[in-house]
């Protein structure tokens, strides 16, 4: 069984559309809560590619993750996005629902991949222009000239998903490192190949509130993921993310970002 990690990792479903709605009816107006299970405090700086956004769907406001990508676009989890009004999108610091650079847009700068189902869970952002700092600076994509399936690397999760189901308010970045798996070790669930897995190792997993957020790899340089849904917190199934290389080029015809 698989849950979506946008916020109610407890609600299972064969959709993210119907986990999303289900989800904002019964988090309507709710505070924003989480962190990465097992996870440690990130540092300013260590990852100036995380952003946090702030949905708004039918007057109701949920929380997901996202990685920035150029000055303008930012990579997050299609589930998230789909259907809301406006997202404001926070750059630059490790505190939730704060940063050096915010920015609110609407439903159409949403692009979400036209083969959306349960697969293919991504979706660009496009935001008004951000200034580079130290602790604002795009993540790399992989590059189309050098394909690898990443398997058996070490990659770094950062979000501020919950810690456990349920759990209460955390405000502080969080991030884990866990190994890459193949795709037939992942196949309890119903994947195709625009899915990378990890696994949960000593219990370090993403949870509610992580939904769209970053798995990078080579020193946190190269984006290879985005939080999509896995089988529970506290879960021995993999966690399963949209693998940024097979959108390699959705990604370049919408954006013009492209790394050979």
């Amino acid at each position: 069984m698989k849950f979506l990690l946008i916020f109610a990792f407890v609600l299972s479903t064969a959709t993210a559309a119907a986990i999303f709605e289900q989800e904002a009816a019964e988090q309507a107006n709710a505070t924003i809560n989480g962190r990465i299970v097992n996870g440690a405090d990130a540092w300013e700086g260590l990852f100036p590619y995380q952003a946090g956004l702030t949905l708004e769907k039918d007057g109701k406001w949920l929380w997901c993750g996202g990685a920035l990508i150029g000055s303008n676009w930012v990579l997050t989890a299609a589930h998230c996005v789909k259907g809301v009004q406006a997202v404001t999108v926070y750059l630059g610091s490790v505190s939730r629902g704060n940063g050096q650079f915010s920015t609110t847009v609407h439903s159409q700068d949403i692009h979400i991949h036209p083969d959306y189902d349960s697969l293919n869970d991504i979706a660009l952002v496009w935001i008004h222009s951000v200034s580079y700092s130290g602790n604002i600076q795009p993540i790399r994509l992989p590059s189309f000239n050098q394909y690898s399936n990443y398997e058996g690397q070490w990659a770094t999760l950062s979000g501020w998903g919950n810690t456990y189901d349920g759990s209460g308010l955390n405000g502080h970045l969080k991030y884990a490192t866990v190994p890459i798996i193949s795709n037939g070790e992942c196949s309890v669930f119903n994947i195709n190949d625009g899915i990378i897995c990890t696994s949960p190792v000593e219990g370090r997993a993403a949870c509610n509130g992580d939904s769209g957020g970053p798995l990078a790899v080579d020193n946190n340089q190269v984006l290879v993921g985005l939080v999509s849904f896995g089988g529970g917190c506290h879960s021995s199934l993999p966690n399963a993310f949209a693998r940024v290389s097979y959108y390699l080029g959705w990604i370049r015809d919408v954006t013009g970002i492209a790394y050979y």
